[in-house]
């Protein structure tokens, strides 16, 4: 009886490794191919018809996570089958993956962020428990990228970070060749996007550095040319940065071969994109228009583009205004409004989902946990109804002190009438403490007059230097009437102008109404948003989205 069992046993046993044997097989014939190549179907629908006859779920699961790959028309197809076929295996961690698979579809060929980011989410509830580190740091790598399009670099730096270190450390352990070029995949993507979030920080000494590992890194072979892609592109930017133009258009050539390959159209604009600005401030402006028409190009084709690219249209509105053609110029403001609805569309949605179901989802199921604990669960309650207490008090307080403030702030506003009144001109005054010649100091109030009147405050990275530049005068000469025909240094005097131009356009203006504050802080003159608001705050008062409500509250009454 006994050495009936052990037959039995050794049988089944024999027969399992044969049907992994089997599966291996086939995955071994196809995986040679590159991505989006069809002719691996011949082996995948054996892959998967095998599968299914023998119920293996899980296989069946791994099929249609490699059709998703091989295909080029139906991946949200195959990645719907992933997920029905991982549920009736049962195991979370299958579910989980297959929900980010779909996320990843999402992202990277649709660049449909808010389908994304729902896959994602979902894919967290499942892996949150989950011993698969692998799958958990690849969701994780993902809502690091949601975050950095949103414009949180700080804290999807972090993610990033924790990222690399992970993938890192598993691509050298002895593992499966699968497994190991996965976590090399992961490790050189969480590479590129921690080099995104640096540029965007202007912290340049790090892309510098991550760039030379990266080029370290990568393998010189056909499975990681997109890598090699990512990297040139942000190489490009580098190049860029360090206004190298000729070596940056040779970098974007570069990577635009790759990029096109896998029909990565988001970095695809974003490459034409720079590419216009270097031919631009090397003087060749016809090139680029081309490269800025690329750019809407793909945006009529997509419907998506990034926030960082919105500049791209003022390129061309301010071309076109130029070479006195008001039909482009009206069809170029028209697309600059299709586009802003675009980004706020989805900065709304984002910003919303990924803090109100990332953040607080532990929080959820912890207390959901919790439900068979009565006195846990009342106690629980009574610190709420505590906390929504001092929390409707102190917002109360907090709605009446912003109210006082948008009042002064409509005396100020009322007071100032910048919007229709025009720039006063700066006149010499033999009382005030500039030792220069008299002629010198004539000349520069001319010119600060007129740079007002220009508004030429509203341009980005504008300095001292710059400015001194534009007046042919040295900082020293320019500081010094600055500081005291203006009452203030020069970073003050800018910013006051911006603040106070970006109040009367919010005031009068309803399309500024409908912007959201990076926009605002952009149009204004302001590198990011954080910034904006809190010099806002500073001048004001009140900040710019507690202003934006009041204002438009005021006029819905008025009403």
């Amino acid at each position: 009886m006994i050495k009936r069992i052990l037959t039995l046993c050794l049988c089944f046993f024999t027969s399992f490794l044969f049907a992994q044997d089997i599966y291996s097989g086939l995955r071994n014939k196809y995986w040679g191919f590159e991505e989006n190549d069809e002719r691996a179907f011949v082996y995948i629908n054996q892959y998967i018809n095998k599968a299914k006859s023998e119920k293996n779920y899980s296989e069946l699961f791994q099929a249609y996570k490699d059709a998703i790959l091989f295909s080029k028309d139906f991946k949200i197809k195959y990645a719907d089958s992933a997920v029905s076929a991982a549920k009736l295996s049962g195991k979370n961690d299958l579910i989980g993956d297959a929900y980010n698979s779909k996320g990843a579809i999402y992202y990277f060929n649709h660049r449909k962020f808010q389908f994304a980011l729902n896959e994602y989410l979902t894919a967290d509830e499942y892996l949150k428990d989950s011993k698969n580190e692998l799958s958990k740091y690849q969701n994780i790598y993902h809502i690091g990228v949601v975050k950095s399009y949103l414009g949180y670099y700080d804290e999807a730096l972090v993610i990033f970070k924790q990222c690399i270190s992970y993938f890192e450390t598993n691509a050298k352990r002895v593992l499966h060749v699968n497994t190991i070029y996965n976590n090399k995949k992961g490790y050189l993507n969480s590479l590129h996007q921690a080099i995104i979030c640096y540029q965007a920080l202007g912290k340049n000494n790090e892309v510098k550095r991550l760039l030379k590992l990266a080029e370290a890194s990568t393998p010189k072979s056909k499975d990681f040319n997109l890598e090699y892609s990512y990297f040139k592109k942000s190489s490009g930017v580098a190049d860029f940065t360090r206004k190298d133009y000729s070596q940056a258009i040779n970098d974007f050539n570069a990577s635009l071969p790759g990029l096109i390959k896998v029909n990565d159209f988001t970095w695809v604009s974003y490459v034409y994109f720079y590419k216009g600005k270097c031919f631009t401030n090397q003087g060749k402006l016809e090139l680029g228009v081309e490269n800025y028409k690329k750019v809407d190009s793909i945006f009529n084709k997509h419907q998506f583009i990034l926030p960082e690219l919105r500049s791209n249209y003022e390129e061309l509105i301010n071309y076109y205004k130029k070479q006195n053609s008001p039909e482009n110029e009206l069809y170029y403001t028209n697309q600059l409004l299709k586009v802003d609805s675009v980004i706020s569309s989805d900065f709304k949605y984002l910003s919303t989902r990924i803090y109100k179901d990332h953040e607080l989802l532990e929080a959820k199921e912890n207390l959901e946990k919790t439900n068979s604990f009565g006195i846990a669960l009342l106690i629980i309650f009574g610190v709420i109804i505590i906390l929504l207490g001092l929390l409707v008090f102190y917002r109360n307080r907090k709605q009446k002190q912003i109210q006082q403030k948008y009042n002064e702030l409509l005396v100020k506003i009322d007071h100032d009438k910048l919007p229709d009144q025009v720039v006063e001109s700066l006149i010499f005054d033999e009382n005030k403490n500039v030792k220069l010649d008299q002629n010198i100091v004539e000349k520069l109030l001319k010119d600060i007059t007129a740079f007002e009147a220009n508004e030429g405050f509203l341009e980005r990275g504008l300095s001292l230097k710059k400015m001194a530049e534009y007046f042919k005068t040295n900082t020293s000469y320019l500081s010094q009437v600055i500081n005291e025909y203006k009452g203030s240094n020069f970073s003050t005097y800018i910013n006051v102008l911006r603040i106070n131009y970006a109040t009367q356009k919010i005031y009068h203006d309803k399309e500024w109404r409908k912007y959201s504050i990076e926009h605002v802080a952009s149009a204004s003159g302001f590198s990011n948003r954080q910034s904006f608001s809190n010099i806002f705050l500073e001048i004001n008062g009140i900040r710019p989205v507690d202003f934006i409500k009041k204002r438009i509250k005021e006029l819905e009454s008025i009403d």
